[in-house]
């Protein structure tokens, strides 16, 4: 009888080892089993999840803009007053909607290269007005003419096409005119060939970005996605030293098992160049547990606050001998137009950039950049031949909007995702915490329990 009521509790016990033992290596083999299928899943090959996802986007992707509506256009002209902006938005577009164009694998060195083209859908649900809607902004032509143009003979000429077109610095636009393109009245009467139609992101509809070559992971999973060469070219050709190399991703996609204390890397045509984003906070999104990356001030500071910015400072005048910070001169890969890019409301930006601009109001919780917020500004300076131009008495970096582009994962997908991939880690977690928990529990409680009746035996 004592036999076999021994021999039951240290069957008990073995069993109770065995779960916890099992539950124990039910671990790291799980986790190897998931990094494994994972590695398999997101080669940018034919056949994968990643791929098809690759190609075109799973996910609704919108770009909203923020207009700032100049409210005292004669008094800057007249007295160089500041300018009193009041943002107007958002109005929304759909894109990233199409998919890559031109998608070829080489084996050779494990890249697949493609063309990225581009859309815009205008969604009047999700924006505050119409494509109809009027903004008094900077006149893109007068303020570019001025800054392209510098010989003086050569302003004089067009400050009379500028007069005889009645432009002026600046001018009433539609969003659609403002963003996609307008002719320009005083540019169609420049006699020599000239582009005569302006606008922020024109040409745009009906044009694609790239090439691009990327890593597709199948030789080395941490290479996933990351840019090999950007039309033909592992360098941009607009900036000294490492401030001119393409690193990372198009930040539309990143290798997998993402650590906290990394550093990713990204680049953007729109912007011309690359920049990286640091981890600020976990964030459930629609019940998906997924890190949120930010970009940091540092990636906006002066070289006398960060020296590894030395490269991006070009504009003597406007950088104050590299001292002022927060925006970035892109002219030189804008055809010359004296573009500026900056976090909105000049966030990050030091005082003087904002002091002319009054309306601002930086927010850090808005306003900061979770990888695509684009801002774009326009040089205007004073010129003693442009007669509309004439009274200015300082230099201006006027904003003319703000966007912000989302990658929005739908409930369907969220759900696909849940079910196919965290709630299968999650229920394997769950056996895994389980068969250990009972295992020890076991164990433990059968060996007590067969300690007290040997004690009691042998007493």
């Amino acid at each position: 009888m004592g036999c076999d009521r021994n021999c039951g509790l240290i069957a008990g016990a073995v069993i109770g080892a065995v779960l916890a033992v099992f539950g124990g290596i039910l671990m790291p083999v799980g986790d190897l089993l998931i990094q494994k299928t994972i590695k398999k899943q997101v080669v940018l090959e034919e056949g994968t999840i990643a791929f098809k996802n690759w190609v075109k986007t799973g996910t609704e992707v919108y770009r909203q803009f923020w207009i700032f509506d100049v409210q005292n256009p004669q008094e800057v002209m007249m007295n160089s007053s500041n300018i009193q902006v009041k943002q107007r938005g958002p109005y929304t577009y759909r894109v990233r909607f199409l998919a890559k164009e031109n998608v070829t694998q080489d084996a050779e060195d494990n890249t697949v290269s493609f063309l990225q083209p581009n859309g815009a859908i205008f969604e009047p649900s999700l924006s505050v007005g119409t494509e109809a809607d009027n903004f008094t902004v900077l006149n893109l032509a007068v303020a570019a003419a001025s800054h392209i143009y510098q010989n003086q003979f050569v302003q004089m000429i067009l400050n009379s096409l500028i007069n005889k077109s009645k432009s002026s610095m600046f001018q009433v636009r539609t969003l659609r005119e403002l963003l996609w393109g307008y002719r320009d009245p005083f540019l169609s009467l420049v006699p020599y060939p000239v582009t005569t139609t302006v606008g922020l992101f024109y040409p745009y509809n009906n044009t694609a970005d790239g090439v691009y070559k990327v890593f597709n992971g199948k030789d080395n999973i941490s290479k996933v996605a990351i840019i090999d060469t950007y039309k033909g070219k592992r360098n941009l050709s607009y900036w000294e030293s490492h401030c001119d190399m393409i690193n990372g991703t198009d930040a539309a996609s990143f290798p997998p098992f993402v650590e906290k204390s990394q550093v990713l890397q990204f680049f953007s045509s729109d912007i011309c160049r690359s920049i990286y984003a640091v981890f600020e906070s976990d964030v459930n999104l629609k019940g998906i547990p997924v890190y949120r990356f930010v970009l940091p001030s540092k990636a906006f500071a002066s070289p006398v606050e960060n020296p590894d910015n030395y490269c991006f400072c070009t504009e003597k005048i406007i950088s104050k001998n590299c001292t002022s910070y927060g925006v970035l001169d892109i002219s030189k890969c804008k055809e010359g137009r004296p573009v500026y890019i900056s976090l909105p409301h000049f966030l990050y930006a030091s005082p003087d950039v904002s002091e002319p601009i009054d309306g601002l109001n930086p927010n850090e919780e808005e306003h900061r950049t979770y990888l695509d917020i684009e801002p774009v500004n326009l040089l205007v300076k004073p010129s003693e031949k442009i007669q509309v131009l004439k009274n200015l008495k300082r230099n201006y970096i006027v904003p003319i909007l703000w966007l912000n582009e989302t990658g929005t994962i739908g409930d369907e997908k969220a759900n696909m995702f849940r079910s196919q991939v965290t709630g299968k880690i999650n229920l394997l977690g769950l056996i895994e915490m389980i068969l250990l928990s009972v295992g020890v529990v076991m164990f433990v409680a059968f060996m007590i329990s067969y300690c007290a009746c040997r004690s009691k035996t042998i007493k």
